[in-house]
């Protein structure tokens, strides 16, 4: 048994959650915090021994989902794994979280890799994300001032990550991201995200992002140069060898080059447009 604590958020996850509990069946507790699902999220959820269902109805103020499941959810072991529904553990990640959590040296938190699958292939090439999703517990805090009220954000803490109070190592196993739905949710979510992100832009405020520093530098000076969109193109398919993963490789790698696109448009249209910051990004009492 692997003594570490593992939350899952969930909400109408049935296409997803299986795959994600049997990743961590070897985990000391699993929690999976759903928001009323109406499909058979929870159903499925209750079928396995190592895990509990714990309902989150939100009340439209911080903390949101992320930050109240840590907050709330009786934790027994001293680590904590967060993942998506649609994410995974795969064996050499849960391999290497057993080492990591009995013997974690001066860490506090550690990143995570995740392949991504996209037009139904694992892609192992191309620039990867990297989120903070194992850490002590008592380690980590989502801050509000990171995510002002946008109208299109919802229940759950937006593409960054927690502060973490202590040092912060990298996993050498990655994780999935796997979403077994259509297209038209990743795009979507996207597209939320990129207001998010735009809006905290705009305020001259940072996302707590899915990368490690360096990269995390990298992709701020890369968005004030002009076609900051070809250059991540360029560097995830051609420099991170992005065209070994066929087909797939070059969709993904276009359809990340169209959201920092997107994000340079939105950027612009609050710099010449400001007041549709008020009227169209932020909820009415932001």
């Amino acid at each position: 048994m692997i003594p570490a604590s593992v939350i899952v958020l969930t909400k109408n996850e049935e296409e997803n959650v299986r795959k994600c509990l049997d990743s961590v069946r070897e985990f000391q507790e699993v929690f999976v915090v759903d928001s009323a699902s109406t499909d058979r999220t929870v159903e499925i959820a209750r079928g396995y021994a190592n895990v509990r269902v714990v309902p989150f109805q939100w009340d439209g103020k911080f903390p949101k989902k992320k930050q109240w499941a840590l907050d709330n959810v009786p934790l027994a072991a001293d680590w904590v794994l967060m993942l998506d529904a649609d994410e995974e553990a795969t064996p050499e990640l849960a391999r290497e979280i057993g080492e990591r959590v009995r013997d974690p040296g001066d860490k506090d938190a550690f990143f995570v890799g995740y392949d991504n699958f996209f037009l139904g292939r694992r892609l192992r090439h191309g620039l990867h994300t990297f989120k903070l999703i194992l850490f002590r517990k008592g380690a980590a805090l989502f801050h509000p001032d990171n995510e002002l009220l946008v109208q299109t954000m919802w229940e759950v803490e937006g593409n960054y990550q927690p502060e973490i109070r202590g040092a912060v190592g990298r996993c050498k196993a990655r994780a999935i991201h796997n979403d077994c739905k259509t297209l038209y949710h990743y795009f979507h979510r996207h597209n939320r995200y990129s207001d998010l992100e735009a809006v905290l832009r705009h305020q001259n405020t940072h996302l707590r992002e899915s990368y490690p520093p360096l990269r995390r530098r990298l992709k701020r000076l890369s968005l004030k140069l002009p076609g900051a969109g070809l250059l991540y193109f360029f560097y995830s398919y051609v420099f991170k060898l992005g065209f070994l993963d066929g087909r797939a490789g070059l969709a993904f790698a276009m359809a990340r080059m169209c959201y920092v696109l997107q994000l340079e448009c939105k950027i612009s249209e609050l710099t010449l447009e400001p007041d549709k910051l008020e009227s169209h990004y932020l909820v009415a009492d932001s």
